[in-house]
C-alpha cells in the first residue's frame, strides 16, 4: 500500500497515513450531508492536496469496495462511490465518540458486559470479543469486561448490528470495594501504550497549531483530514476514562485540547475547500 509522508514545518520526523484511512476521513466529514456519494474525479483531486497521488486513490477506492465500506454507484453519468449502510452506522458511532469533548467521571458509574457463547460458535466469540475492544473495553477479569457507562447505546447498538445480542448481558455500576480504583485502571487499560500514541499524535499535530497567520484552504483541508485522521482511533483505545483514575497532567488530556483547537481553527475553511472542489 502506498503511504503519505510529510515533514511539517518544525522539521519533525515524517509521518505516514494509509490512504484508505484518508478517503474515509473525507467521506466521513464531506459526503454524509450530500447522501454519501462522491464522484472518483473529485476524490482523486482531494486526496491530491495530502499528496495521494492517484493510483493510489484508485487501488484504495478497492480495496474500501471489498471490504463493504464503499458501494460503486453512478451519477448524472460520473463514476463514484457511496458508503454502505455498515459504513454509516459505524461512522454514526464514531461522532458520538470522536467529537465528544467530555470525559467520564466516577460518579457516572461503569457498565460491565459479560457473555456466554457457545464452543460451536467460536468465530462469534472472537467477533465478540473484538468489538468489545475496538470499543475500548477493558478486561476487568476473564469474561468480564469493563467501560465507561456512557458506552452503553454504543455497545448495544453494535450488539444488535453483529447480531449477538443474545450471548451478552449489560450491567451498570459502581466500584464499591476493594483496592485501589486508579491502581486496577491501569491494569485493565494499558496507559503505558496509550501515552505513546498520545505523543505521537502530539509530535505530528503541535506545529500545526504554532503556524502563524490563517492558513490556505487547501492547507486547512489537508491538516483537518490529517489531524482527524490520526485522532479518530484515540478516543476508542481511551473511552473518556474519569480523569480521577489517570496519572496526573495525563497527556491524553493535552491531546484533546490540540485536536479541538485545530479543529475549530480549521473545519470552516476546510469545508469551504472541498464545496470548491465538489462544485467548482
Amino acid at each position: 500500500m502506498t503511504t503519505v509522508s510529510r515533514t511539517d514545518e518544525a522539521g519533525a520526523a515524517p509521518r505516514t497515513a494509509q490512504p484508505r484511512h484518508l478517503i474515509v476521513t473525507v467521506y466521513g466529514l464531506y459526503a454524509r450531508a450530500d447522501g454519501g456519494w462522491l464522484s472518483v474525479a473529485s476524490l482523486i483531486e482531494l486526496l491530491a492536496a495530502l499528496r495521494v497521488d492517484e493510483p493510489a486513490v484508485r487501488s484504495s477506492i478497492s480495496r474500501l469496495k471489498r471490504r463493504g465500506i464503499l458501494v460503486a454507484r453512478r451519477h448524472g453519468g460520473a463514476a463514484g462511490y457511496e458508503l454502505s449502510d455498515d459504513a454509516l452506522a459505524i461512522l454514526r458511532e464514531g461522532d458520538d465518540r470522536i467529537f465528544r469533548r467530555e470525559r467520564a467521571t466516577l460518579a457516572d458509574g461503569w457498565m460491565l458486559a459479560v457473555f456466554s457463547v457457545p464452543e460451536t460458535e467460536r468465530h462469534k466469540r472472537h467477533i465478540l470479543r473484538s468489538q468489545l475492544t475496538r470499543l475500548g473495553f477493558g478486561t476487568a477479569a476473564p469474561g468480564v469486561w469493563i467501560a465507561p457507562a456512557h458506552l452503553h447505546d454504543a455497545t448495544t447498538d453494535m450488539l444488535r448490528r453483529f447480531e449477538l445480542d443474545s450471548y451478552a448481558d449489560l450491567f451498570r455500576g459502581d466500584h464499591l470495594a476493594f483496592g485501589d480504583l486508579a491502581a486496577k485502571v491501569r491494569a485493565w487499560w494499558d496507559l503505558d501504550e496509550l501515552e505513546l500514541h498520545y505523543r505521537e499524535f502530539l509530535d505530528a499535530h503541535t506545529p500545526a497549531r504554532r503556524r502563524r497567520g490563517t492558513p490556505q484552504a487547501r492547507e486547512a483541508f489537508a491538516d483537518y483530514v490529517r489531524v482527524l485522521t490520526d485522532w479518530r482511533r484515540l478516543p476508542y483505545l481511551d473511552p473518556g476514562l474519569p480523569a480521577e483514575l489517570l496519572p496526573e497532567d495525563w497527556i491524553g488530556i493535552r491531546a484533546a485540547d490540540l485536536f479541538f483547537s485545530l479543529r475549530s481553527r480549521l473545519e470552516e475553511s476546510a469545508r469551504g475547500y472541498v464545496a470548491g472542489m465538489i462544485t467548482g
